[in-house]
């Protein structure tokens, strides 16, 4: 039996920069908040296809699951949210900053 489809947001990594972005509609964005999240499974599909073919400016794009809750978007995963926060060695990156 299939799962069911949970509200999503296409992401990837920026092909020159490597950073985690989002799809927001036409634009690629760096924070999760600002992503289209897709409720339709075959709207969602077709999406991606579409950003899929954009290999000029990302990589790596599939679709992730997200939670809405009081407006704002949260990966259901924690494996999301610790890749949105770049390299895992401290002296790189976003985590160089927290």
């Amino acid at each position: 039996m299939p799962k069911d489809f949970k509200p999503s947001v296409i992401t990837a990594n920026d092909l020159l920069v490597g950073d985690v972005v989002y799809l927001d509609g036409l634009t690629w964005v760096r924070d999760l908040a600002q992503a289209e999240v897709l409720t339709d499974e075959a709207d969602a599909e077709i999406r991606l296809l579409e950003a899929s073919a954009r290999t000029a400016e990302v990589v790596g794009v599939y679709l992730i699951p997200v939670e809405t809750a009081k407006g704002t978007t949260q990966t259901i995963h924690f494996r999301e949210a610790f890749r949105a926060t770049g390299p895992s060695n401290y002296s790189h990156g976003k985590q160089e900053r927290i």
